[in-house]
């Protein structure tokens, strides 16, 4: 090594390389653009696909081998997300919430919950979906209102929740924040609770969305739903440490896929640019073009190394607050900001349901919303600089 070098280093393991290789050959053979849009519009989710998928190992990347895992890292995980969103970023997004999930289980829940619920999910039974929102209360998330109430040995649930992810697909657990002490200080009487979403008391509406039909969104309903009492993790009313710990892990990941997302739009533009003739020459050899090529790419560049750089110090659990919500915070906007260029650069093709560019604009709309807005990224980062920021 030379004098000064550091150790710093920007490359993968073979692993990692065998495993983005993998990725991606599965992908173009098992989800090729027609079957995507195919999904898209029927509005269902490949199970066939999530079960090969958990086949090969890969719900089980970060998990540890005495649940079926691969003891894997972070790093592995992002690896294999980003291949998955450049594919198709509803899958990504799939796994993401099913490991999300897991992980919170296996952080915070008790040895019997780990035993239920991992190997489910590592095997591709099971999913994870997370229910925070209400209609009252959002990027506030502590202001949340559904109520959980001892009786005997079970809590009863009641309330509405939106925007709930995947709930109604085969298997799920939803994650679910309740209140459980009114009378506290808001953050501190939050209890998250395993909620089975088919249970007696709990009813999903189906909610139509501009974009990400595959997966599908949920409102719920509880009405005197019952949950043991054993199915809370954490502790009771120590719900916001879990949630905490949770969306750091939701929004590394969710930056991960917006890059691999943004890349995908990226290839779109440029093969197009590639082709598509104008005045006798291809679009992509007009300095505007290429120049907004080149701005999308280095863009795309920018959120893949902040979104490796905060998944690196999750892995070695250092504070990481700052550089997780920069990276949901670029990553977001960046996919949003590519989606349109992208759609300028296509023209009317891009503007075609037949064109693949029209739903990575759909899809990239949602991105500065859900995980977390921008304008909450925003206040997260002003504040580890020091800076006072109140609302209200």
């Amino acid at each position: 090594r030379k004098r000064g070098a550091g150790s710093m280093d920007f490359g993968f393991s073979e692993s990692q390389e065998a495993l983005r290789r993998t990725v991606r050959g599965v992908i173009a053979r098992r989800c090729p653009p027609e079957k995507i849009r195919e999904w898209e519009e029927q509005e269902v989710f490949p199970d066939e696909v999530w079960k090969e998928m958990a086949a090969l190992g890969w719900l089980g990347v970060v998990f540890p081998a005495e649940y079926g895992g691969a003891d894997g890292s972070m790093l592995d995980l992002m690896v294999m997300l980003e291949e998955l969103a450049l594919g198709e970023f509803e899958l990504a997004s799939a796994v993401g919430l099913a490991v999300m999930g897991g992980l919170a289980v296996l952080r915070h829940g008790t040895a019997a919950q780990k035993t239920r619920y991992l190997p489910p999910l590592i095997e591709g039974r099971a999913h994870f979906s997370v229910s925070l929102t209400e209609p009252g209360s959002g990027s506030d998330a502590a202001a949340l209102t559904t109520r959980a109430a001892r009786d005997g040995d079970d809590f009863v649930l009641s309330g509405q929740k939106l925007y709930c992810t995947g709930a109604h697909l085969r298997g799920s657990t939803v994650l679910l924040a309740a209140r459980t002490s009114p009378a506290a200080p808001k953050r501190q009487g939050i209890t998250v609770f395993l909620l089975d979403p088919t249970a007696p008391g709990v009813t999903l509406r189906r909610m139509r969305m501009l974009g990400r039909r595959i997966q599908g969104t949920n409102e719920i309903f509880l009405d005197g739903a019952r949950v043991p009492a054993e199915n809370f993790l954490g502790t009771l009313d120590g719900g916001w440490a879990v949630l905490r710990s949770f969306l750091e892990v939701e929004r590394t990941v969710a930056a991960i896929a917006y890059a691999g997302a943004a890349q995908a739009v990226v290839n779109l533009a440029l093969s197009h640019a590639r082709e598509r003739e104008q005045f006798g020459r291809p679009i992509g050899s007009f300095q505007a073009i290429a120049h907004l090529l080149a701005d999308m790419q280095t863009d795309v560049d920018a959120t893949r190394l902040l979104a490796y750089r905060a998944a690196w110090l999750l892995a070695e659990s250092r504070p990481c607050l700052r550089e997780v919500s920069i990276a949901k915070l670029h990553a977001s906007e960046t996919y949003v900001r590519v989606a349109g260029h992208g759609m300028q650069v296509m023209g009317g093709h891009g503007y075609t349901m037949e064109c693949d560019m029209q739903r990575h604009f759909r899809s990239a709309r949602l991105a500065t919303i859900g995980a977390g807005t921008s304008q909450i990224q925003r206040d997260l980062i002003a504040r580890t600089m020091g800076l006072e920021v109140r609302h209200g």
